[in-house]
């Protein structure tokens, strides 16, 4: 498979959840690297991105008539409607950011020097990193680093940066490093702009929220018997969907000093394997991306 966009992470489990279905949604679609996957089993596929550019790139790497694009937001109105009319038996998102839009320093993923604070998944759409961090009340940025990037130090890193906007605003990756080695310290490197920027990118496009969204109505959307696999990068991610998945195999969600049960009374289905799976040791040799990387796998009951 051609790297020229982007390498599909867990390809080689994806490809075996896909073995012997028919109708599949690839709901971050990026490249097309695990749509590609799933045309080679045989299905027809519903592709969804945010991003033009990756359902440009997509379409010029996919001709089968088996695929069809879909441009949107995963958890928007639209897509979830697709989704629904479709009937899938896979759902597959892969949550995070592709390299191919790390490498496009305009897009403002990136921490390279002179970056621009942009971040968008959907290009010119909704506020940008540079107006959420010259923009957002202290208090807001503090708990953007704690609950995104786990770090300890928030609330000095939000002082940090109100601090210095009202000196000068925040335009490039560089206003943002420095303000991260002023807090950190000079030993401050890489891993720790990439958590930070990485929460920034999550804020900006409200990533958690869409994903605490649309999961249930991803697998409402399925046939019965039907799986929902999610591919993520992080553990404020892998939490959201670990939390839906547990809450789901649940036979009973009422609280525990109701006497009578009065929900569902019933699991919607199971979590396979429960601790998710990692990429193996020679994947991450070969895609350093793929080191973080979780797959989770709902698998929903027949019949519901």
């Amino acid at each position: 498979m051609s790297p020229a966009y982007h390498t599909p992470v867990l390809a080689g489990e994806v490809a075996r959840l896909a073995t012997g279905l028919a109708r599949i949604v690839d709901g971050t679609a990026g490249g097309g690297g695990h749509t590609i996957l799933f045309v080679d089993a045989g299905a027809q596929v519903l592709a969804i991105d945010r991003d033009p550019d990756a359902i440009t790139a997509a379409r010029a790497r996919i001709t089968s008539d088996r695929v069809r694009f879909f441009e949107a937001a995963f958890g928007s109105d639209d897509a979830l409607r697709a989704v629904a009319a479709f009937r899938p038996q896979l759902v597959l998102l892969d949550l995070g950011v592709s390299s191919h839009q790390i490498d496009q320093d305009a897009r403002g993923f990136s921490f390279r020097r002179g970056a621009p604070l942009d971040m968008r998944m959907t290009l010119g759409d909704g506020q940008t990193a540079a107006d959420l961090l010259n923009e957002a009340p202290e208090p807001e940025l503090a708990d953007l680093f704690h609950d995104y990037a786990d770090e300890p130090r928030s609330r000095r890193l939000a002082g940090e940066i109100t601090r210095r906007r009202a000196h000068a605003p925040f335009a490039t990756s560089d206003d943002l490093v420095n303000a991260i080695r002023a807090v950190l310290g000079p030993r401050a490197g890489p891993p720790d702009f990439a958590r930070l920027f990485q929460a920034v990118r999550m804020a900006v496009n409200d990533e958690p929220g869409e994903l605490g969204r649309a999961l249930p109505a991803l697998r409402d959307a399925l046939e019965p018997g039907g799986a929902l696999a999610v591919i993520t990068y992080h553990s404020g991610e892998d939490r959201v969907v670990k939390q839906a998945f547990r809450e789901w195999a649940r036979s009973c969600i009422c609280p525990r000093e109701q006497p009578v049960c009065t929900c569902r009374g019933r699991p919607l289905g199971e979590a396979h394997p429960r601790r998710g799976i990692v990429p193996p040791d020679d994947e991450i040799a070969a895609n350093p991306r793929a080191r973080s990387a979780r797959v989770r796998v709902f698998r929903t009951a027949d019949g519901r």
